[in-house]
């Protein structure tokens, strides 16, 4: 296996998911035409589908691939990405889920704006949506193009204009209701495929852990390192910079919001969020066993999987899918192949879906035009708005080309939970809170984030190659989401003309919908 042979049984598999999924967006096509069907899958959705939707929505390439190269490379360390990406989950739940669904329609700025200025909030959320969104974008496409790079032979700009179209043709046209089932499927079958993974893997130690770590420690240039902290992590404050981002950045993100408004009330919701954490929690520790199986498995040495200079082919990233080759030969390559295929198209329509409706909702329906438009007009945006993000996501994936997918990744999750979350959460749950603290609050945590996150090591010194970070730590988390809090709420009591009844009367009736959800948007019927 090299970088330009074509894997067949991986080609057979890969133009089956692409057939299945086609299907599905001919078929919701058919399904769409207004804009509740497009942007929230007309709230049909059940809690038990919204839960595997979510959890594909959430288990990206980088999940995926990333997390597992992590374990594979730094053992102990990797399993911290996978209890902070847990973490988060329960706050959603008890937190967050119910006022969610009741309070939004079609994006995480309907929330904002309830009681606070419609055009400052829904411009302030459409900068944070969009950066989140971008930063996100970046990350799957660079891991698309060299996951497919590896697998099928294609060179790497001509697999970024694939999954360019790809995700363009799904969401222009299957909005939603396609972006969803194509979830669905995709969840599934990354759970069937990791499962069969792991008992292949443990089927080698004879289903003894034991025995796993054992030859992991042998195998591993890390030694008996490989089981303690300390090999990836070596400050307790980047540790808990990277934990804040991935415990919270989730609560932030765009395209993981948009996913409550699909269901027709909050107890589906809340169903939702209970089988995400489940599915979510299950696989991660399939990928714990994946880790460590590849670091025990995978033979050095063997130029099937290293190249001459004693890399892994396709680099750590592809550790994955290397074992899959060792434990199932070629067929369960192919299959793994084909769910991580799935899995980035999904990921990418999903946020695809979500910058449209920033776009074309928040900017163009409600700031631009003051709400002086159609549904049908915004409708005819949100079909546009994917052609022109498809646009920028292919230029941007050539141009990110040999950047680390799992740092873009953080660095989104970083930002989102140090600016979209201190601000929703403070909307939803703080009084005081006007419109001003919200604005100036959200807006500065913002830039702060995004320039902590360029001065930090991973971009200064690994991107831009200076000697030295202007800011000591990987991600900004750590400092900016507490400046956003303190500014949120400094801007919010020395603005004396945003607390007067009105505001007051505003909140209490935001309270009463979040958690009675009277007058919350229903479902369709068709």
């Amino acid at each position: 296996m090299t970088e330009t042979a074509v894997n067949w049984t991986s080609v057979g598999m890969f133009l089956a998911v692409l057939s299945g999924t086609l299907v599905i967006t001919w078929w919701a096509a058919r399904r769409t035409r207004t804009a509740s069907d497009f942007y929230a899958a007309s709230r049909g959705i059940t809690g038990f589908q919204n839960g595997l939707a979510i959890t594909g929505d959430f288990i990206s390439a980088s999940t995926f691939l990333g997390i597992s190269a992590l374990i594979y490379a730094y053992g102990y360390d990797g399993l911290l990405y996978v209890i902070g990406a847990l973490l988060g989950w329960p706050i959603l739940l008890f937190l967050i889920a119910e006022p969610l669904r009741n309070l939004g329609k079609y994006s995480f700025a309907d929330i904002c704006s309830f009681r606070l200025g419609e055009r400052p909030m829904r411009s302030y959320a459409a900068c944070a949506s969009l950066v989140a969104i971008m930063f996100y974008l970046i990350g799957q496409m660079v891991g698309a193009g060299k996951l497919i790079q590896v697998l099928f032979g294609l060179p790497y700009e001509y697999a970024i204009i694939l999954i360019g179209v790809l995700m363009v043709l799904y969401v222009s046209f299957g909005g939603m209701i396609a972006t969803t089932w194509v979830q669905i499927i995709k969840a599934v079958l990354l759970l069937i495929g990791g499962t069969l993974m792991a008992l292949l893997i443990m089927a080698q130690f004879d289903f003894d852990f034991g025995k796993l770590f054992g030859a992991a420690t042998e195998k591993s240039p890390l030694g008996e390192a490989i089981m303690k902290p300390g090999t990836l992590m070596t400050s307790p404050w980047q540790t808990l910079s990277l934990g804040l981002a991935l415990c919270f950045g989730p609560l932030g993100l765009p395209h993981i919001l948009m996913r409550f408004f699909t269901v027709p009330n909050a107890k589906e919701a809340r169903k939702s969020v209970f089988w995400a954490t489940g599915f979510i929690g299950y696989f991660f520790l399939l990928v714990f066993v994946i880790g460590f199986g590849a670091t025990a498995l995978i033979p050095h040495g063997d130029p099937t999987y290293f190249t001459a200079d004693g890399n892994l082919i396709g680099g750590n990233n592809m550790s994955a899918v290397h074992v899959a080759h060792v434990v199932g030969d070629g067929a369960l390559m192919g299959f793994v192949s084909a769910v991580a295929f799935a899995t980035i198209v999904a990921v990418v329509s999903g946020l695809t879906l979500s910058a449209a409706a920033t776009v074309a909702y928040d900017l163009y329906g409600h700031v631009f035009n003051r709400s002086n438009v159609t549904e049908k007009q915004i409708l005819r945006v949100s079909r546009i708005v994917p052609f022109v993000v498809g646009a920028l996501a292919i230029w941007f994936g050539l141009l990110f080309k040999d950047q680390n997918i799992a740092v873009i990744v953080i660095e989104s999750l970083a930002i989102a939970g140090s600016s979209t979350f201190p601000v929703l959460l403070l909307a939803i749950y703080w009084k005081p809170l006007t419109t001003r603290g919200a604005f100036w609050g959200g807006m500065i945590g913002l830039v702060v984030a995004i320039a902590l996150a360029v001065m930090g090591p991973k971009v200064w010194v690994d991107v831009l190659h200076y000697s030295d970070p202007l800011f000591p730590l990987d991600f900004p988390t750590l400092v900016a989401m507490p400046l956003t809090f303190v500014l949120c709420w400094l801007f919010s009591i020395t603005d004396r003309a945003g607390q007067d009844a009105a505001h007051d009367a505003a909140y209490r009736r935001q309270t009463i919908r979040a958690e009675t959800g009277i007058g919350s948007e229903g479902a369709a019927k068709h």
